[in-house]
């Protein structure tokens, strides 16, 4: 379970790293399952036999894929007392930085760059965001997400 912070203990947290979550195994029945979802079907990412003859030598996941996963490894980080939803709000960065191989395992580097408070009622989050490849020097991905937290009472 998350750890819950004070508005207070969350503006400390501003230029800090939030944490880094679990590893989560990209397989190939989860990049199955994305490309039929997405219908995004692109051989590299479906088609073992046809990636060998390829730079990357097997599957790779979408990109898309990799990135929807920080929306699982975020519930791992710090959240905000009396919040009652939250909800993204975009990227002001997205880059796609290394293939992550089926099978692989990846989890997600958090750092709070900024919180924005000017209007009642709710916050803006930025966030940089790292997605590891167990094993690998270079990243997954970057990210700056942006989100928004929503308060049920008063922070």
């Amino acid at each position: 379970m998350a750890q819950i912070l004070t508005l207070e203990e969350m503006r400390a947290l501003v230029g800090k790293k939030m944490g880094t979550s679990s590893w989560f195994t990209i397989d190939q029945k989860r990049i199955d399952a994305f490309a039929d979802v997405t219908e995004d079907w692109q051989f590299i990412h479906v088609d073992p036999e046809a990636t060998k003859e390829t730079p990357f030598g097997t599957t790779i996941a979408h990109g898309f894929l990799t990135l929807s996963m920080l929306s699982a490894m975020v519930y791992e980080m710090p959240v905000l007392e009396n919040v009652a939803m939250g909800v993204n709000y975009g990227f002001d960065k997205v880059r796609f930085l290394s293939p992550v191989p089926a099978g692989a395992r990846i989890r997600g580097h958090f750092t709070l760059t900024a919180l924005d408070e000017s209007k009642p009622g709710f916050v803006t989050s930025h966030t940089s965001v790292e997605v590891e490849i167990e094993g690998q020097d270079k990243p997954a991905l970057a990210a700056e997400w942006i989100g928004r937290r929503y308060f049920g009472e008063e922070a």
